[in-house]
């Protein structure tokens, strides 16, 4: 990789960054961060605005002024070419910003943009480009998964003994995981439009599924329930797994529990991202899964790979992501 190359893919992961200030409030938008760098400094930066507007490309060139001009643009995703009575094209704006560079992290795949973006900037001047960013494409995993798949991203959590119980045999199973991991949870909540519990969770725990760390009780998100039946009031009724392509505004959902609802997502292949919270105890306890349909053990292979480990407190987290070559 040149240096010139590198240098352009720090600041996408730096946008990248900013784009999480705007998730999962920037809903029915995606989640988009952008820096305007003149100079070797920046000069302006943004992020997707609550409720969809303004736009990141919109904010950071307000924050830059003047400055913007001479400057480079690094977006997360492709400056939007269609128009909308919330707002003008994001294409646009960048014409006539004066800029002299763009670089684009991900291309957009929403058909009214797709490209039409990129070569309307390049019309009027300005050298653009795309750079494929693995950061920018995990800050927009659940709009892109909406776009290309036409259903949300899913993310299963699961809270574990050693022995991989998520409860006693009578049922107790708070709290398995210790408060820093819970905290963690919260913060990862904070970052979904929707939870999910099953049936069966509902009634047991009554479950709140709200943030509860400071300064994000505002982004908890909407509550679902796996059921056939009618949801009680404040939440929404998701009758099969399959369902999640009629989930209208939903980019990114959380399945919390139990294991009904975990081994019916994962029988789907419906599960994206898993989230396994790991306590240092052994429980001899109900088992996290059920059957997810596997017919010998080498289907279980392949399937998974190792995003991220740490240490929460005297629990460990790993963060896995599904592999592409796996079947949906």
């Amino acid at each position: 990789m040149s240096e010139a190359v590198s240098e352009d893919a720090r600041w996408l992961a730096a946008a990248a960054s900013l784009a999480a200030r705007a998730r999962p409030l920037s809903r029915p938008n995606p989640a988009v961060g952008a820096i305007i760098v003149g100079h070797g400094r920046v000069v302006g930066r943004g992020w997707t605005r609550p409720g969809g507007r303004p736009h990141a490309e919109a904010s950071a060139l307000e924050a830059a002024g003047e400055a913007a001009r001479g400057a480079t643009l690094y977006v997360t995703l492709e400056p939007c070419a269609h128009q909308s009575p919330r707002g003008p094209a994001c294409a646009d704006l960048v014409c006539a910003s004066g800029l002299a560079r763009v670089v684009i992290g991900c291309m957009d795949p929403d058909p009214r943009t797709a490209g039409t973006g990129l070569a309307r900037i390049r019309e009027a001047g300005i050298a653009a480009g795309h750079l494929p960013s693995p950061a920018c494409a995990a800050s927009l995993s659940g709009y892109l998964a909406a776009k290309r798949l036409g259903r949300p991203e899913v993310t299963l959590k699961l809270a574990l003994s050693l022995d991989g119980c998520i409860a006693l045999p009578g049922g107790e199973s708070q709290w398995i995981t210790g408060p820093e991991a819970r905290a963690h949870t919260h913060a990862m909540r904070a970052r979904a439009d929707a939870i999910l519990v099953g049936g069966g969770t509902l009634r047991a725990d009554d479950p709140r599924l709200d943030v509860r760390l400071p300064g994000l009780a505002a982004r908890s998100p909407e509550r679902w329930v796996l059921t056939r039946g009618k949801a009680p009031g404040g939440w929404h009724a998701l009758p099969a797994p399959q369902a999640i392509f009629a989930m209208e505004g939903v980019q990114y959902l959380f399945v919390e529990g139990g294991a009904r609802a975990a081994t019916a997502f994962l029988a789907a292949g419906l599960v994206d991202r898993l989230l396994i919270y790991r306590a240092p105890i052994l429980m001899g306890g109900r088992p996290a899964l059920g059957d997810i349909g596997l017919a010998s053990l080498a289907e279980a292979h392949g399937k998974w790979r190792m995003a991220e480990r740490r240490r929460l407190g005297s629990d460990t987290l790993e963060v896995y992501t599904r592999l592409p070559c796996s079947p949906e």
